[in-house]
């Protein structure tokens, strides 16, 4: 489980751009982050990734409090977290396999990023992970040749090969066309479902939020304004995230 307490980040010397934000996550939740442009949604995510210091708050991973553990809770995060990006950095010469296996430089001992040198069991272990987000077919194909989509895919195999239990997506499906993006967080809501990982997407159309997501959080200039599970949105709380 997740929880959030009193979550605020303020550049130095700049303005607050989140405000003392507060919500859980429970293990197989969906949960997807709305609001427009500019209201902190990405700034959340790489709070939540350890990648952005906080100003203030408390942060539970697992009952944890991995802000006051210093490098042993980042080590938590980097070890349990992944951040799917909009657009996945994967090595465009290697396959999509080699992309799994090898993973980050976050995740990955330097020799094997350097050798490419993996074991059997890791071999099989990602081609099952390859084959339940469906790309078996393209598992030898590099990861230039593949689509948006396949490469969103491909990452969050790679995540998963490399033990993530929280996947924070920020835009995973900007850019590509509703097949894919249906695809893509069909994915995510069976691995919430069938494994129990926790995801926290950024999604730029409520549209998507409301059919797949379990929760809904929105923010509006930082602020936490929507959090509601288990349904659509209606127009007044649309009204408050414009």
């Amino acid at each position: 489980m997740i929880k959030v307490s009193h979550l605020t980040k303020k550049i130095p010397g700049g303005p607050k751009i989140l405000h003392d934000i507060s919500f859980d996550v429970q293990h197989g939740e969906f949960v997807a982050v709305v609001g427009a442009s500019g209201s902190g949604k990405t700034m959340l995510l790489k709070c939540l990734g350890l990648k952005e210091r906080w100003t203030s708050g408390e942060y539970f991973v697992q009952g944890d409090d991995v802000l006051k553990q210093g490098w042993t809770g980042r080590r938590k995060i980097r070890r349990e977290f992944a951040i799917l990006e909009e657009k996945p950095a994967l090595s465009p010469n290697k396959s999509a396999l080699k992309n799994v296996l090898i993973g980050t430089q976050s995740q990955t001992p330097l020799w094997r990023m350097v050798t490419g040198m993996v074991r059997n069991d890791d071999y099989m272990g990602a081609m099952d992970t390859i084959e339940k987000v469906g790309l078996l077919e393209k598992a030898h194909q590099k990861a230039d040749k593949l689509s948006g989509g396949e490469r969103q895919r491909v990452a969050i195999s790679r995540a998963l090969v490399h033990g993530a239990k929280v996947l924070l997506a920020d835009e995973p499906v900007s850019g590509l066309d509703p097949h894919a993006a249906e695809q893509i967080l069909t994915d995510l809501k069976a691995l919430c479902r069938k494994q129990r990982l926790i995801v926290v997407a950024v999604l730029h159309q409520s549209e998507w939020a409301e059919r797949f997501a379990d929760r809904i959080l929105g923010l509006n200039e930082g602020r936490l304004v929507v959090d509601i599970r288990g349904r659509r949105l209606t127009h007044g709380e649309k009204l408050k995230l414009e």
